[in-house]
């Protein structure tokens, strides 16, 4: 008999893990799906509109991913009053937060920085790392 009352003790502690394993998955992602062919589309509009040798184009395309981002991280259910606080939230969903957060501090001297220059490079990394953050939240 206490073979019997281990073995359902044992398979009740499983199920239990694997559902708190599905909520912590389930809630990470906010449990949203999203269109993902309009995020595709978007983002290869982005990368079109950066044109080496036109740095507003660096500019327009780093403000233009960052906001695609965000688009994503809210249509995730992601917590937080500003893309800095929705960026903290996902941080654990990321594969590479610190290039994350270097991208958003570059469009965020863009915004708030007169005659900020950046170049074709850190425009290209900017890039990079907005793409590699949309896939980690599964928009594209």
């Amino acid at each position: 008999m206490t073979d019997s009352l281990m073995i359902i003790f044992l398979v009740v502690i499983v199920l239990v893990g694997a559902g708190i394993l599905f909520v912590i998955a389930h809630g990470r992602s906010g449990g949203r799906t999203l269109d993902m062919e309009r995020f595709r589309t978007s983002w290869l509009q982005i990368e079109q509109q950066l044109v080496r040798g036109e740095e507003s184009s660096y500019h327009l395309a780093i403000l233009n991913a960052d906001k695609l981002l965000d688009q994503a991280l809210r249509q995730r259910g992601m917590k937080g009053a500003t893309m800095g606080e929705r960026m903290k939230f996902a941080r654990d969903a990321w594969s590479n937060a610190n290039a994350v957060w270097t991208a958003h501090k570059v469009r965020n001297r863009i915004a708030h920085e007169p005659n900020v220059r950046v170049n074709y490079d850190d425009a290209r990394r900017a890039l990079a790392a907005y793409k590699q953050a949309l896939k980690d939240v599964g928009a594209i």
